[in-house]
């Protein structure tokens, strides 16, 4: 349990220094410097998960649940990753506009007429798209990166919270597969400090949806070549946005 604890702890302490980070940050100059820090924690989490199933004498590999390596087995984690990518994209889309509208409705509800406070949420959101944006790649340097940071980032984080934290939470609550998915996914959301609270419930929502995946499928696979995609086009659209001065 301290393994864990010990875990769970950094990770927090990750997020606020990544919202600390990202209100000194300045674009270009550190954009790749940032792109191998994440990189190194991200590995660095992944050697304690080790440390963690090396000590319970349990294979690194098993987190990754049931994988067929066969070509149909592959092609078809494709097309899961696709069609779940596509269906979370609907669900988050629609969280975000409800999150948005009752923003909204509750900032003119307690403001008087004119008081511009809607805008002022409005402006929150911006500042919070505008921190994402800056991390987008720009060069052909950073855009490679980018790539392989996406890779890094899906498969360990999927690792880490659908296959460790997961299994290890639903332990804790005695074999609560529902509560070890919601407290995996309320951890990955909050993981994310530096995207504000808006950001972060969507993410906890995501989290949740990943972990369906992940039971569903009794594999990783599908979650990680979805969450790397993910990661990847949220990036390269942003970059597109930005050069085209769309944002």
């Amino acid at each position: 349990m301290w393994h864990t604890a010990v875990l769970i702890a950094g990770i927090l302490a990750l997020s606020i220094a990544g919202k600390l980070q990202m209100q000194g940050f300045h674009g270009r100059s550190h954009r790749l410097q940032t792109y191998a820090t994440t990189a190194g924690v991200e590995l660095l989490m992944l050697g304690w998960v080790a440390l963690g199933v090396w000590l319970r004498k349990v294979p690194l590999r098993s987190l990754l649940g049931v994988v067929d390596n066969g070509l149909r087995g592959i092609v078809l984690d494709f097309a899961i990753a696709a069609a779940f990518w596509i269906g979370s994209m609907t669900i988050l889309g629609t969280v975000g506009m409800v999150w948005t509208s009752a923003e909204a409705a509750i900032a003119q509800a307690h403001q008087p007429q004119g008081s511009g406070k809607t805008l002022n949420l409005t402006a929150k959101n911006q500042e919070a798209l505008r921190a994402l944006e800056q991390l987008a790649p720009e060069s052909g340097v950073e855009i490679g990166s980018w790539v392989l940071l996406c890779c890094v980032a899906g498969t360990i984080e999927e690792i880490v919270f659908r296959g460790y934290l997961q299994s290890q939470f639903t332990a804790w609550i005695k074999g609560s597969v529902a509560w070890g998915a919601v407290l995996s996914a309320l951890l990955f959301g909050a993981a994310h400090g530096y995207q504000g609270v808006r950001n972060m419930v969507l993410l906890a929502v995501f989290g949740a949806l990943f972990s369906v995946l992940a039971i569903s499928r009794r594999s990783l696979r599908a979650g990680i070549i979805a969450h790397s995609w993910h990661d990847l086009i949220a990036g390269l659209t942003l970059a597109f946005l930005r050069a085209h001065r769309l944002l």
